[in-house]
């Protein structure tokens, strides 16, 4: 099968659904892909869907009341597809018209909102799902290839100043403070890194941070939407 992907260590490309959810992480893979081409018109789905916020999130019931073509009806029953097998494998999928997500810019020197590069954390074994079917798609990026922020001197360094003008008294020790407000989740690409682009269609699972991960979890971003709506099934 060609896809473009084959020569990334970070990423095992699998067949089907039961392989997605079975394979093991291991290694340096800490992302695996159902590499897909999908049929069917997406683009008069997000056409006709009513955008309620920045991110609506949408129905089957939404999807099922929809009057579209043949191929936005084949459209649909992929996502009504993905919907389900999710669900029935125990997860909990939300599909999301999205316009933009709310930007983080209480610090001018970090971020902490999605379009910064991230990983997931659960206190308990869990993995991430996404798929685009519209729109532009997230980024991953290897672990070698980032530098946790909190780490970086002089970003580290502001942190404190701030932890220690408004938060020492009511929230203690420094390290407490990083993970509370999550600047220990963000990373920062160093140069030269190449990140990678998930692509429209393809079913992903991303290792999490959490107590029994094996590996690494995989650092990623959302896209800058650039004035065009997204469709994005995500658990």
């Amino acid at each position: 099968m060609n896809h473009p992907y084959s020569d990334n260590a970070q990423i095992q490309v699998v067949t089907h659904f039961s392989e997605l959810i079975n394979t093991q992480f291991k290694a340096q893979v800490n992302a695996l892909c159902w590499h897909r081409d999908l049929n069917g018109n997406f683009a008069e789905i997000v056409l006709k869907l009513q955008l309620q916020d920045n991110i609506t999130e949408v129905s089957i019931k939404d999807l099922l009341a929809l009057d579209l073509t043949e191929q936005g009806h084949i459209a649909r029953q992929t996502i009504i597809q993905d919907i389900t097998l999710l669900s029935d494998y125990g997860a909990s999928p939300s599909l999301n018209l999205i316009k933009n997500y709310e930007r983080d810019d209480e610090l001018d020197f970090i971020s902490t909102d999605v379009y910064s590069y991230h990983v997931d954390r659960s206190p308990i074994a869990t993995d991430t799902f996404l798929c685009t079917y519209y729109g532009a798609a997230s980024d991953i990026i290897a672990n070698d290839q980032v530098e946790q922020k909190i780490q970086i001197p002089e970003i580290r360094e502001k942190l404190k100043a701030v932890h220690d003008d408004f938060h020492k008294k009511l929230d203690g020790d420094f390290e407490s403070f990083l993970a509370e407000y999550y600047f220990d989740l963000h990373y920062q690409p160093k140069p030269q890194a190449k990140p990678t682009n998930l692509g429209i269609g393809h079913l992903w699972r991303l290792a999490v941070d959490h107590p029994t991960q094996q590996v690494l979890p995989c650092v990623h971003r959302a896209p800058v939407e650039n004035n065009e709506f997204r469709l994005l099934l995500i658990c």
